[in-house]
């Protein structure tokens, strides 16, 4: 165990053989005990995460299956052992489908009993925290843990084409739909690379204007245009001997192209109103949602940059594609969140989880991202259910910018959706927009918005 410590709560309403089973499971000094007599008791203490619950079946209060089924409710993980006075099969049976680890028959042997099943729940525990660590250690080859979840077999597809381009310098096209990560991958290919220790530089093409792209790629020289008051270094110079990520290098226009085709034949670049050849040894990576053959064929890209570009092809499946990486990511995503945030660990029951997995996901990983994050927030308890997961709130319904509207009708119709989605929150709207609540408060005085 990682803290040396190992949790057991004892439910029974006998004192005198609960502190019989505690003093036998006490001979462990690692075992912390907590004993409790009520059903209500023991689970209003849930949050305090033990490892194991021993459960009389017979309890005043509740009933035993009502409470096994209440615990695994709000902590799956926790092993449940019933203690039972009567030995019975049907019972039993139907208290191990609802999740109960075993069923100890309540006799002088109990004690021993206990001792050796707690013991292998025990070393079950440390065995699967072995595996994660183990895991944690073979994710960190590839830093995939800080930098790619999953286990699908299409994700495992790009881990090995990842590791293949790590051991080269070959040039790698990412191609993916938006949210899917694909600098995500460029950065762990780079930083398993031998390159990993020069820099690595990314340049969303898209992002930057058309006049100012080749400056911000090649560098320029003073007095080279107005505004040039001294030499600037482009991105490859900034990138030399290490990597340089150009996303979305389908937006490239077709004039700078050409001049991309020679950097990357003759492995130099010439400032902006300079004459001095440059030598470069950049290795390039490029990502793009565009389907660039296709763009070849309607003239947009060059044929000959597209051959030169296309290296070693990495396509990063949907998140819709990859199965149960869904549920993955999304504990991923609400653990981090939760403990970013300061809060308990969380839980997506069943129904949860099968709302995620039910869903297209358009925006990705991305999306997801969003989507559990506010699950965790609306959560009430530590058990985040079905309808905390609002698909509404994380993406813009398509025919939204389509309607033609002035700026003022836009921004209200945006406001209307956000107190709509939470509740009529006004606090939490103003704070989710960045805007002032009194500008809130005032559109409602005018009938602008309408709360419910």
């Amino acid at each position: 165990m990682t803290n040396g410590s190992f949790k057991i709560f004892i439910l029974d309403d006998d004192v005198w053989y609960s502190e019989l089973l505690e003093y036998h499971l006490s001979l462990n000094p690692d075992y912390e005990i907590h004993k409790f007599h009520s059903a209500n008791e023991c689970l209003a203490s849930m949050h305090l995460r033990p490892n194991v619950v021993t459960l009389d079946y017979s309890l005043p209060d509740k009933n035993g299956s009502e409470v096994l089924r209440r615990i695994k409710e709000q902590n799956p993980d926790v092993q449940v052992v019933v203690i039972s006075g009567q030995e019975d099969v049907a019972t039993a049976v139907d208290l191990l489908k609802l999740g109960a680890y075993d069923y100890i028959v309540k006799d002088e042997d109990t004690p021993e009993r206990l001792w050796n099943t707690i013991n292998k729940i025990r070393e079950n525990v440390s065995l699967r925290e072995e595996i994660d660590h183990l895991k944690e250690e073979i994710g960190q080859k590839y830093d995939f843990g800080k930098v790619i979840i999953g286990n699908s077999d299409a994700i495992k597809k790009v881990f090995n084409l990842m590791d293949k381009a790590s051991k080269t310098n070959i040039t790698v096209s990412v191609h993916g739909e938006t949210g899917t990560g694909k600098e995500l991958v460029a950065k762990a290919i780079h930083y398993n690379s031998t390159r990993k220790k020069a820099p690595y530089v990314a340049v969303n093409v898209a992002a930057i204007p058309r006049e100012l792209i080749e400056s911000e790629l090649f560098g320029h020289e003073k007095g080279a245009f107005t505004g040039a008051v001294s030499r600037r270094l482009g991105k490859f110079e900034e990138a030399n001997k290490g990597t340089i990520f150009l996303d979305e290098i389908g937006e490239l226009d077709i004039s700078l192209q050409a001049k991309l085709l020679r950097v990357l034949q003759e492995k130099e670049i010439t400032r902006v109103g300079g004459n001095a050849v440059v030598p470069v040894d950049v290795r390039i990576i490029v990502a793009t949602h565009k389907n660039l053959a296709e763009e070849v064929k309607k003239g947009r890209f060059r044929e000959d940059l597209y051959y030169r570009l296309l290296g070693l092809p990495i396509q990063l499946p949907p998140l819709r594609e990859r199965g149960s990486d869904i549920l993955v990511l999304a504990k991923f995503f609400i653990d981090a969140f939760a403990k970013e945030n300061g809060l308990g660990r969380k839980h997506l029951s069943p129904d949860a989880q099968q709302k995620l997995l039910s869903y297209a996901f358009p925006g990705n990983v991305r999306e997801l991202k969003a989507l559990v994050e506010l699950a965790v927030v609306l959560a009430d308890e530590d058990t985040i259910q079905e309808q905390d997961i609002n698909f509404s709130a994380s993406h813009t319904d398509k025919d939204f910018l389509a309607e033609e509207r002035s700026l003022k009708e836009y921004t209200t119709a945006i406001i209307q959706r956000f107190l709509d989605r939470y509740d009529y929150n006004v606090l939490l709207v103003a704070d989710k927009l960045d805007i002032g609540k009194s500008t809130i408060y005032r559109m409602i005085q005018s009938n602008e918005l309408i709360v419910k």
